[in-house]
């Protein structure tokens, strides 16, 4: 398991929403980046040195400090779309390899490297942005039946972390709320709602929601 590219936004106009700017547009870098805790939603800060977000309502803060996905996920989407999609095309920070992130857990923490410690706190949910940027039509509706989000990360320790920079699970909670299903209760199957008040380390937000579910 490792970090296949360490990936920093630079800012573009926003055709897509009333926000004038968007941070979508990741590239990888190279050498290290420091990451650090962002502090509270609505600055535009997030976790990588020389990155941020612009809508501040809805990205950003502490629960959404790293954003990771897959590569094996961006390719299954290369092969459907019948397009490249290089790291760091769905805006992702941490473009991952050999980590199943849609099957990890609510609160699970990843250690990168030697001293970066990342929690795993919700999926990423699409955007009129994000679709904008794909510059397909119906993205948001496929994004979100095939329900493979990636995973947005708390910074639990911060430090630097590098294209190649090893990734280890160093916990694992005692629950079965995956950044899947946490997905899925807030998109498709509001049912499993419920389900998502066993994980602790659920965001806030989410979590009143799960309680109004429950009644």
């Amino acid at each position: 398991m490792r970090v296949l590219s360490v990936n920093v936004g630079r800012p573009r106009p926003n055709p897509w929403k009333p926000v004038a700017t968007t941070g979508i547009d990741k590239q990888p870098v190279s050498g290290p980046v420091m990451v650090t805790e962002p502090g509270p939603k609505g600055t535009g800060a997030v976790g990588l040195a020389g990155d941020r977000v612009y809508d501040v309502k809805h990205h950003g803060g502490t629960d959404q400090a790293v954003y990771a996905y897959a590569r094996e996920d961006l390719d299954t989407w290369a092969a459907s779309l019948g397009s490249s999609l290089p790291n760091g095309m769905f805006g992702e920070n941490l473009t991952t390899a050999g980590l199943d992130v849609n099957g990890a857990l609510i609160g699970e923490r990843w250690r990168i490297g030697a001293s970066v410690v990342l929690e795993v706190s919700c999926p990423r949910i699409p955007c009129g942005t994000f679709q904008g940027w794909l510059a397909r039509s119906d993205w948001i509706k496929r994004f979100t039946q095939a329900a493979v989000p990636g995973a947005y990360l708390r910074v639990v320790s911060p430090g630097l972390i590098s294209g190649g920079d090893p990734v280890a699970i160093e916990h694992r909670p005692a629950h079965d709320v995956t950044v899947a299903l946490t997905f899925r209760a807030l998109t498709t199957s509001p049912a499993l709602l419920p389900r998502l008040l066993a994980a602790d380390a659920m965001p806030a937000g989410i979590r009143e929601l799960a309680l109004k579910r429950v009644g």
